[in-house]
């Protein structure tokens, strides 16, 4: 049996000319996931490929990873636009009104005066909030900030998140 792999990010471009790479983060824990001696695996065109992480670091929206034994632009460029991959989950203590990203995928968001507006496919790490991204038939896609004036209650139980959305954020 292969060991389930959960995806943890997009590589959307090279950074320098010293091998690193700028991934979008999509996983709960980046700074846990993208540690130095993590095990990532890389996959495009039906292919993989494992590899270790040497360093991360944060640089705006980004993590630029670096891995061990890729020191030139040159041997990493092949792997823009791979995604990326993890074995295994990482859980941490959450604090109150903190989820995982695999608890809130796929939720059912209901405003109290518009009705329901679609499922949770996305979530965006966009300055200090995130941002969840909702897909439904009556709107194309409602792109949702993680506050209070917004997200009034997330129901693990129900699957459902009660929103307030404010005039203007949706046509």
């Amino acid at each position: 049996m292969t060991e389930k792999l959960y995806r943890v990010g997009t590589i959307v471009n090279t950074h320098g000319i010293k091998g690193e790479l700028r991934v979008v983060p999509i996983t709960d824990f980046p700074e846990d996931r993208f540690k130095a001696g993590s095990k990532l695996v890389f996959k495009k065109n039906n292919s993989s490929e494992e590899f270790t992480v040497e360093s991360a670091r944060k640089h705006k929206n980004f993590v630029l990873l670096k891995l061990k034994g890729y020191d030139n632009i040159n041997d990493v460029e092949k792997y823009v636009k791979s995604e990326l991959f993890a074995s295994g989950e990482l859980t941490s203590e959450l604090n109150e009104g903190e989820f995982l990203y695999k608890q809130i995928i796929g939720l059912q968001v209901v405003d109290k005066n518009l009705g329901e507006i679609g499922k949770i496919t996305e979530i965006m790490e966009l300055g200090p909030n995130d941002v969840w991204v909702v897909k439904g038939t009556k709107y194309k896609e409602v792109l949702l900030p993680y506050i209070e004036d917004v997200i009034k209650n997330v129901d693990l139980d129900k699957q459902i998140v009660e929103v307030e959305i404010p005039d203007g954020l949706i046509d």
